[in-house]
């Protein structure tokens, strides 16, 4: 059984506008459930807390993109960190709502000192709530690129066993099986 750290937010980054994907991809099906749905369940299993950034979704508790819509999932990733440190969480688990093979352990896979991501997948990260201030002088300072954040305040890059899904167009949804 997944361990639930009491002081750990699960965050969808869900502010896109999926202009490749070409209609809301929160909420396509794959395997049967919706993507925001797949990925809100792995959170789940290991995080005390889950908020959906950058979108209104009924039955999930939203938060708007900080401290402007438009930033990328960097803005997503400023108001989870906000919304952490007000409610008293210490890290925050991020997953895009694009991700729906995310493993129900990777806040373990990430789990370490500092900020930590999926290397080959950098929405997927796991951050200390101290980084909120850091990326906020970060996006004042005009940046926008996650992977700089993450080299900006060290973040270690995990490689896992397998690549994680990135869904950006319909044809995603039926990735090649190796049989």
């Amino acid at each position: 059984m997944t361990r639930r750290p009491h002081r750990l937010l699960g965050a969808i980054l869900a502010g896109g506008q999926a202009r490749r994907f070409g209609s809301d991809k929160a909420h396509a099906r794959y395997e049967g459930a919706r993507l925001i749905d797949r990925v809100a369940t792995a959170l789940g299993a290991q995080c005390a807390g889950l908020v959906v950034c950058g979108r209104e979704e009924p039955g999930f508790r939203c938060i708007p993109d900080w401290p402007e819509p438009g930033l990328g999932p960097l803005g997503g990733l400023a108001a989870a960190l906000r919304h952490a440190g007000a409610q008293g969480f210490a890290e925050v688990l991020s997953a895009g709502v694009d991700v729906p093979d995310l493993p129900h352990d990777i806040a373990s896979l990430l789990a370490g000192e500092g900020a930590a991501i999926v290397e080959a997948q950098p929405v997927v990260g796991l951050w200390p709530v101290a980084a909120g201030p850091v990326l906020e002088a970060f996006l004042a300072g005009g940046g926008r690129s996650l992977y700089r954040f993450a080299d900006h305040v060290g973040a270690r890059r995990v490689a896992l066993s397998r690549t994680l899904m990135n869904v950006n167009r319909p044809e995603d949804l039926n990735p090649p099986r190796c049989d």
